[in-house]
């Protein structure tokens, strides 16, 4: 009976938010802790004193362009699915979510928040919940295809590579969708419904062609600022191969297995860079200087947080 009792146990711990938190976090440390080791601490500090205004002003631009155009996607989704919220709220509560998720563990703290309280609002948390699942799967989608089109005309050194950790993912993913439809009737309604919900959030032309356009102009704001801070540490890529590089980096970025958007990012530049032939060191400076640029761009979410809890406060008092 205990050696039951202790099984149990062990599965509900492991199945655990915090136990994948705490796993995150280890993954995303030793990633670090590794590239620092092999690379030392140069490119970290390099990154740091290459920081200056120009760097900040492109980055907080593109960070605006990026977030209005991202904000933009959910709320298109996010009408069609009936729960619509204005497109000036929308870039505040997603300059909110980007701060959350940058500064907190997890990842995407953010972006449960920000369903949380637009379903509040509309009265309606799962419906808020799925719309942001939509418009950030189909970001990611984009980005994906954005990169294999890339690599397959001027990323050549990678694809190899990128294909087959896409090709494994996508594989594992519908092996898990098909054995969970089998095994269950009630797993093969909610994916009904799920599809049902996604043809209403981008089901029609305008609708994908929007949500496209808007993920394009993210995409291009990433990539951007990842050559402005290439260029500010002094590496010298030429264009499509800096392209091919960032898209790479972006795609190591969204790994679920990083503190706030670092750990594998800075592995995978490292590699990237040293593949291309210019050096583990400098992708390393690259990269950090990336995250520093990209942390700032999102700061006007903390304006925004300090503001609803300043008023969530006033409220209660």
């Amino acid at each position: 009976m205990s050696t039951i009792f202790a099984e149990s146990r062990t599965a509900e711990v492991v199945r655990s938010r915090s136990f994948r938190l705490v796993v995150q976090l280890a993954l995303g440390g030793a990633v670090l802790v590794a590239v620092a080791l092999h690379v030392g601490a140069g490119p970290f500090l390099h990154a740091l004193a290459s920081l200056d205004g120009r760097s900040i002003g492109a980055a907080v631009l593109l960070g605006a362009v990026g977030t209005s155009a991202a904000a933009w996607r959910w709320q298109l989704i996010a009408g069609r699915l009936g729960i619509g919220l204005r497109w000036s709220t929308a870039v505040a509560m997603y300059y909110r979510s980007q701060f959350l998720n940058s500064v907190l563990p997890g990842g995407v703290i953010g972006d449960a928040h920000r369903a949380v309280v637009h379903g509040r609002s509309a009265d309606s948390v799962s419906r808020a919940s799925r719309a942001i699942v939509m418009e950030r799967s189909a970001g990611q989608a984009v980005q994906i295809a954005v990169a294999l089109v890339v690599l397959a005309l001027f990323g050549a050194e990678f694809e190899g590579f990128v294909f087959a950790g896409l090709a494994i993912g996508v594989g594992v993913l519908v092996v898990a969708v098909i054995a969970a439809a089998a095994a269950s009737a009630r797993v093969r309604r909610a994916l009904r419904h799920e599809r049902d919900e996604l043809r209403a959030g981008v089901g029609n032309p305008a609708a994908f062609a929007s949500v496209s356009v808007a993920s394009l102009i993210v995409v291009a704001c990433q990539v951007a600022t990842f050559v402005v801070a290439t260029a500010a540490v002094g590496a010298d890529v030429a264009p499509l191969r800096l392209l091919a590089i960032a898209l790479v980096i972006l795609l190591a970025a969204s790994i679920p297995l990083n503190i706030g958007g670092w750990g594998p990012r800075e592995g995978i530049a490292g590699w990237a860079f040293a593949l291309a032939g210019f050096g583990a060191a400098a992708g390393v400076a690259a990269s950090t200087l990336f995250g520093v640029l990209s942390l700032i761009s999102v700061a006007p979410g903390a304006i925004v947080t300090l503001m609803s809890t300043t008023h969530r406060q006033k409220e209660s008092s």
